[in-house]
């Protein structure tokens, strides 16, 4: 998995290989995983994968735009965005 965009086919694959699972068990696991960060992110919470990193929400404050097409003025509303913080080991691991 090293060089290439990986998609969620080709990470299923690469869980089931490294677990010794089933392709459909390592779906279902990923599936739950990305679940659950989306559901504790939605309650405004985070998730910590201790090594791995850290998801959680950031606000992002109401600001003023501009529509490229007219330059007219637009205003962009506030919004809460997820946002993810690399751990160390998984900083080590990329460098």
């Amino acid at each position: 998995m090293t060089g290439k965009l990986v998609n969620k086919t080709e990470l299923i694959d690469h869980i089931a290989t490294s677990a010794d699972i089933s392709k459909a068990a390592a779906a279902r696991a990923l599936d739950a995983v990305i679940d659950g960060v989306t559901t504790t992110l939605a309650k405004n919470d985070s998730v910590t994968l201790v090594g791995f990193g850290t998801f959680s929400v950031s606000e992002r404050a109401a600001r003023t735009g501009r529509n490229p097409r007219t330059k007219e003025e637009i205003v962009i509303e506030a919004a809460k965005v997820p946002k993810f913080k690399a751990g160390k080991a998984l900083k080590d691991a990329v460098n």
